[in-house]
Order: C-alpha cells, then structure tokens, then sequence
C-alpha cells in the first residue's frame, strides 16, 4: 500500500507533467504552425506582378486622354505583423473586388475613384476572416473601402511605354467610415492599352476608428500596411 508520502510525489510529478504539456503546447504550437505550416506570406505588390503582355513592336497603343476603368488582374492586400506567445508572423488578406476609373484630360489625371469591397478579404485563416469581418472592421455596417483623388496629377514628360514612373497622388482614402486625406507614391507603368498603378500606405488603425485587432493570444502593432495593384484599360 502506498505511502501517503509516495501518494504526494506521485500527484506532485503528474502536476508538473501536466504543466510541461501545457507549456509544450501553448509555447511550441505557435512555433510549429509559423514555422511549418503557415504558408509563406506573398511578398509586397509590386509594378511587376501586372499580368499585361508588352507592346508589340509597331503597335499602336491607346489613347492616353480619356477614362480608364479599373481591369482584370487587379489586387488590393492588407499586411500586418502578428505575434502569438512571442513567435511572430505575417497575416496577409487579398481581395480582387476593387472597381472604379480614372480619367485623363491631356497630360492631366484630373479625376480617379475606387472602391474595394470589404467582404471579399481572404487570408490563409477562415478564423483570422472572421474576426477581420466582424470585430475588426465590422464589414456589415461598413462593406467598402474607398479612395478619391483630391488633387489633379500632373503626368508630363509622359513617359515611353513599358517605362516606370513615380508620381505622388493626394486623395481622400475612407476605411471603416472613417476619412483622412493621405499622400502616397504611385508607381506607374503604361503598356499597350493597360496602364498599370501600384502604391501601398501605412495605415494606423485609431486614426480610422478602428479597434486594436489584437485577440485571445495574437497581439499586433497599431498599424499594418495597405497594398494595391490597379490593371486599368480604356473605358468603352
């Protein structure tokens, strides 16, 4: 028969083993899922992931006054730095739903607006989808995000096709009802009859009334990164 002394060692090492389970699984298990089974997140957008064939040679391109509308191809992402029990990740959403024009008079953009439906971000987590569309930004009561250029941008030289070209764009950008003025750097590429435009901003979640995201053991920043791609093709 067991002594009452060997009974405590007993309870006293099936404490300890229980703890290091726990400690196991709390502290390894978001090492394992960062490291071995999240997918890579896919890098910043860039100009070059446009999906348009280069002019031909002799090719006519089209018309570079008039409007322009928002084409297959086109991205907008969110990015943000997440850490779960000290191991830390990268969550990317990605949404194709983004439509809108801009419109070209001379050497001028003089008027260009966009909307993204909200409701169509996708991650790699269903779970991570849930909390994006409820709690965080509440997609029920604000379903889209949008942005509208404020002030003309002036395009001259206009560059050759298949060049890059940097040009600084001032609009009003609205994210959860909530609107601020911001500045960005396009980077722009015209080929053919698709000019390309890509761009990214820092977005800091209280100036858009937006509840830290951080919940249950994921914690991040105060901000994360607004990425977009735009495929645009003449307006028929």
């Amino acid at each position: 028969m067991a002594t009452p002394t060997r009974s405590r060692h007993r309870l006293i090492r099936w404490i300890v083993g229980v703890v290091v389970v726990v400690l196991l699984v709390v502290v390894g298990g978001p090492f394992v899922y960062f490291h071995f089974i999240q997918s890579d997140p896919p890098p910043p957008l860039s100009i070059n992931d446009a999906t348009t064939t280069p002019t031909a040679a002799g090719a006519a391109s089209a018309p570079l006054t008039g409007t322009w509308k928002v084409g297959d191809g086109s991205l907008v992402r969110y990015r943000i730095k997440e850490t779960v029990f000290g191991q830390s990740g990268t969550a990317v959403g990605t949404t194709s739903s983004v439509t809108g024009s801009m419109t070209i008079a001379g050497t001028k953009v003089t008027v260009a607006s966009f909307t993204v439906d909200m409701t169509t971000f996708q991650s790699d987590s269903g779970q991570r989808d849930g909390q994006f569309q409820g709690r965080i930004m509440d997609t029920a009561d604000f379903p889209t995000a949008t942005y509208k250029l404020t002030t003309p941008i002036e395009l001259s030289p206009v560059p050759a096709d298949d060049a890059t070209k940097t040009y600084s764009a001032t609009g009003d950008l609205t994210i959860h009802g909530t609107t601020k003025t911001v500045t960005m750097d396009l980077d722009t590429k015209r080929t053919g009859n698709t000019i390309v435009v890509q761009g990214s901003h820092e977005i800091t979640f209280s100036d858009y009334n937006i509840d830290n995201p951080s919940g249950g053991p994921a914690s991040v920043g105060d901000s994360g990164t607004l990425e977009f791609l735009l495929q645009l093709t003449p307006s028929k």
